[in-house]
């Protein structure tokens, strides 16, 4: 059977967004390679390794690491397809390319144009293998991978006197947030993450996660497009940055 390797860089929501395209990459021999905070999100789908471990990232690919990928009877990669320099040292390798971004004009889901990109059914959930359980608690993650998708964290305050249920707040390790729940990894934050009966934040990976796990989704969007970079499931629910802080909670809609 050919061997296959997947390269997938990028966030923890891009990884995330394109499941389903990977799971309709998998052979019976697939090896990925990602980044290191992102193999628990992949390593369920087949043999993972750390993306610093492989030496792609080097301007000068060494001998071992051509040797690896010579090793290989296919790779399928959204690393190096705009690095012309890379693309030269591994023209002779059989590499396939593909966009790691949809286009800002994209008009379709994120999800649907990595299942496009591979020729697989648009409209698949992005799924993480969870136990998933309901243990009465909402997380609010009030942060993202850039402040300018953050909606102000005193809306965030304001949403949590609202619930009818305890909230516990989430930050990752270098947030500004007192009192928050902290993971060192997502190996760590899935877990505890999968029993939560609602999930409020922004724009982000975490609330891809969440999305990803099975939990309700409140996600606020700015100045992302919704239309693309929404989380993904039955129970995700989008507010714009507008929205009254009171017309957030479990029950109520925009």
């Amino acid at each position: 059977m050919p061997r296959r390797l997947l390269i997938r860089p990028g966030a923890i929501g891009d990884t995330i967004l394109s499941l389903p395209a990977l799971e309709n990459l998998i052979t019976g021999e697939t090896e990925i390679w990602a980044p290191s905070q992102n193999l628990p999100l992949l390593s369920h789908l087949a043999p993972v390794r750390p993306l610093i471990d492989t030496g792609i990232d080097s301007l000068t690919l060494g001998n071992a690491t051509l040797a690896r990928l010579g090793s290989f009877d296919e790779i399928i990669s959204w690393y190096g397809a705009n690095r012309d320099g890379f693309r030269d040292q591994v023209k002779h390798l059989p590499f396939r390319f593909l966009t790691a971004l949809p286009p800002p004009d994209c008009p379709v889901h994120a999800v649907d144009f990595y299942l496009n990109q591979v020729g697989a059914t648009p409209g698949a959930i992005p799924r993480l293998p969870v136990a998933r359980s309901d243990e009465g608690f909402a997380v609010i993650h009030p942060f993202s991978g850039s402040p300018k998708k953050n909606w102000p964290i005193e809306n965030f305050r304001a949403v949590a006197q609202f619930l009818p249920m305890p909230v516990h707040w989430c930050a990752g390790p270098d947030d500004l947030l007192d009192g928050a729940m902290r993971f060192d990894t997502l190996a760590g934050l899935i877990p505890w993450l999968s029993h939560a009966r609602l999930f409020i934040g922004n724009d982000s990976g975490i609330a891809h996660l969440a999305a990803a796990c099975g939990v309700p989704v409140i996600a606020i969007f700015g100045p992302t497009d919704p239309r693309i970079w929404s989380p993904r499931g039955p129970s995700v629910r989008i507010f714009p940055w507008d929205t009254p802080p009171s017309r957030i909670d479990w029950g109520q809609r925009p």
